[in-house]
């Protein structure tokens, strides 16, 4: 064994010493889980009374009234509410992308504040905002667009809107920032290029500035999909849920299976697949749609 062999051998063991320590973590704390789950998802029962029933929990998901419900809800939040954040987050980033643009770091922190607020808080502001006599309520009654104070939480098409203004406003500034990251990344000489050539401003967006940003706009949508299946915090302290299962999530549902009702470990580890699942299959279709390499 030669010098360099010796020397490039060292340096394989130390680069492994960095990183074994987060490896063992990273297993230990969620591929482990993870595993452990998917046996318990192949068992039945209620507490710690639990035995082995094969994929009886996976057949009766399909039987499942609230957890179809739940995933139509989930579904629709992910329908309307992730295209409008990322198309909002998008233009807050051109605005504050702005060479003129004046206060660029007052603006900036203006709208990446909702996300670094508590999801508790968020969810507290907007429920008190929506409630009978909430803010909502008063200017709707004060300039004669209700005639009687509305309870919007009670309404399910209502509460569900509600989930969805909670979710973007919190969220939109997560996302403005991984787009401005972007905008910033793109050579300005490109867009000298394209008004040298009479480029107007729409095509400059639409032929330069959107397939460059392909990889962010993937990026986000697919962490936006993932959280967006996982919604549990908003809807657990706006509406718990309700009225009825109207704005009910998966993982309110397992929330609910695990310490609401009689405990099914193994039937809320089986949702939680079905989360995973889903969640795999929409990023998949999403890589695919958007592959860079296209």
């Amino acid at each position: 064994m030669n010098k360099n062999t010796t020397l490039e051998v060292k340096y394989k063991r130390a680069g492994w010493s960095f990183v074994l320590p987060a490896a063992l973590l990273i297993f230990l704390l969620n591929f482990y889980p993870m595993v452990r789950a998917f046996f318990l998802s192949l068992q039945a029962g209620l507490g710690n009374n639990l035995h082995f029933s094969g994929l009886r929990n996976y057949i009766r998901l399909f039987k499942d009234e609230i957890f179809l419900t739940a995933v139509k809800n989930v579904i629709i939040y992910f329908i309307f509410q992730v295209p409008v954040m990322l198309f909002l987050a998008l233009i807050l980033a051109s605005v504050l992308n702005d060479k003129n643009l004046r206060f660029k770091g007052f603006f900036r922190t203006l709208v990446f504040l909702p996300c670094a607020t508590a999801l508790v808080s968020s969810a507290l502001i907007f429920k008190s905002l929506f409630a009978l006599d909430g803010l909502v309520n008063t200017v709707c009654v004060a300039w004669g667009i209700l005639a009687s104070p509305k309870n919007w939480l009670a309404d399910p098409v209502w509460a569900k809107i509600v989930i969805i203004l909670t979710i973007t406003w919190r969220w939109t500034g997560y996302n403005t920032v991984f787009f401005l990251a972007g905008l910033q990344n793109i050579d300005t000489s490109i867009y000298e290029a394209a008004r040298i050539d009479g480029a107007n401003p729409s095509q400059t967006f639409f032929r330069i500035t959107l397939p460059l940003l392909k990889p962010v706009i993937l990026l986000t949508a697919v962490m936006s999909t993932n959280g967006t299946l996982q919604l549990f915090d908003e809807v657990k302290n706006i509406t718990d849920g309700g009225p009825g299962t109207a704005t009910l999530t998966l993982s309110q549902y397992i929330y609910n299976l695990s310490f609401k009702y009689n405990p099914q470990f193994g039937y809320a580890a089986t949702v939680s697949y079905a989360i995973l699942i889903m969640v795999a299959v929409l990023s998949f279709l999403q890589i695919k749609a958007g592959d860079v390499n296209d």
